[in-house]
């Protein structure tokens, strides 16, 4: 995938989605945010995060991870970490489910997940399909990368839910036909203004952010200001007995 970046396609599709990544991740505030996956682009780099981790699952060139891991089993405490951004890391990887568990086991309650992922239902879909088609009949070449598959827009939203994630946003971009050519991409560009007015789904790439929510969570902030009405106010005396000996008896 990382040198499939280095393509004319490639890079027209990571120019969209480095800006997504970098107005998303600009505004999410907490300590602790990790990136899985394509480490030669740093997604996390307007976010501000005093703790930042790269987390590879295999040697890149031109990366520097934090540490290797498998996405499925993180060596995060649980509730842990406030951001994780997914750059095609699910459809990459050979158990997606898996890393989306993951993802939601160290997310602390409100924590949010940024999700980009090439889309089955777009130009590009189509052309990934028909060629490997092709390939099965002895010719041809594949457009994309041909690693791991694709996970279809409403099917991730599907497994977000039922991890107990909430959509907060969703995107699609990159409209162009899938062309290899840099001067016919260029030639295209007006199709991604009217791909986002006429028929936004079909994208190549659709790009998510979803919060983790928590039933009978309740976010708790400090008391800042106590109110002297209630500080100085004289305690009432209430349900005091007073209990007076008769006299002739004594126990």
């Amino acid at each position: 995938m990382q040198q499939w970046f280095e393509t004319p396609p490639g890079r027209y599709l990571l120019d969209w989605e480095r800006a997504e990544f970098d107005a998303a991740v600009a505004d999410i505030f907490g300590y602790h945010a990790v990136q899985l996956g394509l480490g030669a682009t740093d997604f996390l780099s307007t976010n501000r995060m005093p703790h930042q981790w790269l987390v590879l699952d295999r040697p890149t060139p031109g990366a520097q991870p934090s540490f290797y891991a498998d996405f499925a089993a993180l060596p995060f405490e649980e509730n842990s970490v406030d951001l994780v951004v997914l750059p095609h890391s699910l459809e990459l990887n050979a158990d997606p489910h898996a890393t989306l568990r993951e993802v939601g086991r160290v997310l602390v309650p409100e924590g949010k997940v940024v999700i980009c992922c090439l889309n089955p239902a777009s130009l590009w879909g189509l052309r990934q399909r028909r060629a490997h088609i092709y390939q099965r009949l002895g010719f041809g070449e594949l457009f994309l990368p041909d690693a791991g598959e694709f996970i279809g827009y409403w099917r991730l939203r599907d497994w977000l839910r039922l991890l107990s994630f909430e959509v907060e946003s969703s995107s699609f971009g990159c409209y162009r036909p899938a062309i290899s050519s840099e001067k016919w991409l260029n030639r295209y560009e007006w199709m991604d203004r009217l791909g986002e007015r006429w028929w936004p789904i079909f994208g190549a790439v659709y790009f998510l952010v979803a919060v983790k929510r928590v039933r009978g969570a309740k976010l708790i902030g400090p008391a800042w200001k106590t109110s002297k009405s209630i500080a100085t106010a004289p305690m009432p005396i209430a349900n005091r007995r007073t209990h007076k000996r008769r006299p002739g008896l004594h126990l």
